[in-house]
């Protein structure tokens, strides 16, 4: 923190900092700016360019000294921001979007957003720290984005397949309604419709389109996984070789952390972003009870189900809990909820602490 002299004395006292916030969209960022009891300094908006947060930067810093900046959306349209504030040495919060209670009281603009951003980091109600996005981790996540829509294509262009199969002229149905859906694939992939107009040719052509982009998407997705889990080997080797655990799991883990793991400060606040972690709840005479949490990362916490489900089958040591808590009455899905716990504060354990530079 800078400090200054007072007029007269030598005394040192520290310079006021200012508090920043920003509301983000995809064309134009509305910053605000804070001084230290919270006095609004002014708002103004800069384009979403480099250009434009250079100058958002030298706007704030106009003001004085920056202390932190509260961003919206950080991984999203605030990413681009949240870098460049970063590789200036400015400190970056991440703030959750306005209470809506506040919201209809007060009302909604940008301005106000970005107003609400700035308060709720002087305030401390908002503490989080934005995920890195330099490393190899959101490369990860860029190939995973890539393979679910190849998924999701592969699923619809099958579900097309199935119902052109159901509709087509007799002859061809019955040639292809016994076979499984690979051999049908195959089959259609394979044809040479003559040329015509007929309904049994045109059903044929839409059916060999139809196989053969499933086939290129099956293609695209086998290269997508390889170099996924080459990634995922690289930044955490130690997360691949835990009981149960696979790529697909295993990156969607190390997506929910991020390329900083460090801004996890123990396996409990790691177990409460995956969403297993118990919440204190009651008061009075219910004190002391807790609840499910059902925020956090739910992939992250599909993942953590994934492979409790894995080891209460091929899991000995696993296996031999599940039949001493059922024993005690417990549920199943209680157990399976008390084993994503611990598998969580196991697999921290796991987690890359330096950060991973990208691959080349």
């Amino acid at each position: 923190m800078a400090r200054s002299t007072l007029p007269g004395n030598d005394t040192e006292v520290p310079e006021a900092l200012i508090t920043g916030g920003v509301d983000t969209h995809l064309d134009v960022h509305v910053a605000a700016a804070l001084d230290h009891i919270g006095g609004l300094l002014g708002t103004e908006s800069f384009p979403t360019t480099p250009a434009g947060y250079r100058k958002l930067l030298a706007w704030l810093r106009s003001f004085g000294t920056i202390g932190q900046v509260g961003v919206e959306g950080t991984s999203s349209y605030g990413a681009g921001l949240t870098r460049a504030l970063q590789a200036a040495g400015v400190t970056v919060v991440e703030v959750d979007r306005p209470n809506r209670q506040v919201r209809r009281r007060v009302g909604k603009s940008d301005a106000l957003d970005a107003v609400a951003a700035a308060r709720s980091v002087l305030a401390g109600t908002a503490l989080g720290a934005p995920k890195a996005k330099g490393g190899n981790v959101e490369g990860i996540r860029v190939l995973s984005v890539a393979r679910l829509s190849c998924v999701k294509a592969r699923i619809q262009a099958l579900n097309q397949i199935r119902s052109l199969v159901s509709t087509a002229p007799a002859d061809l149905r019955e040639q292809l309604r016994s076979l499984t859906i690979k051999q049908t694939v195959a089959t259609c992939g394979a044809y040479r419709p003559r040329a015509g107009s007929d309904v049994e040719t045109v059903s044929k052509v839409a059916l060999r389109a139809l196989a053969r982009r499933v086939q290129y998407l099956d293609e695209e997705i086998l290269e997508l996984d390889a170099r996924r889990t080459a990634l995922v080997a690289e930044v955490a080797p130690a997360l691949l070789e835990a009981f149960g655990v696979g790529p697909d799991s295993a990156a969607t883990l190390l997506m929910t952390v991020g390329d900083n793991p460090q801004r996890l400060s123990s396996e409990a606040a790691f177990a409460r972003l995956c969403g297993v972690a118990p919440i204190h709840t009651g008061s009075g005479k219910t004190d002391g009870y807790h609840r499910l949490h059902r925020g956090g990362d739910r992939q992250a916490n599909s993942a953590l189900w994934r492979i409790v489900l894995v080891r209460m089958s091929n899991d000995p040591t696993t296996k031999a809990y599940v039949q001493r808590r059922t024993k005690e009455g417990k549920q199943k899905l209680f157990i399976m909820r008390c084993l994503k716990r611990y598998v969580a504060r196991e697999l921290f354990q796991l987690l890359p602490q330096p950060q991973q530079p990208l691959t080349q």
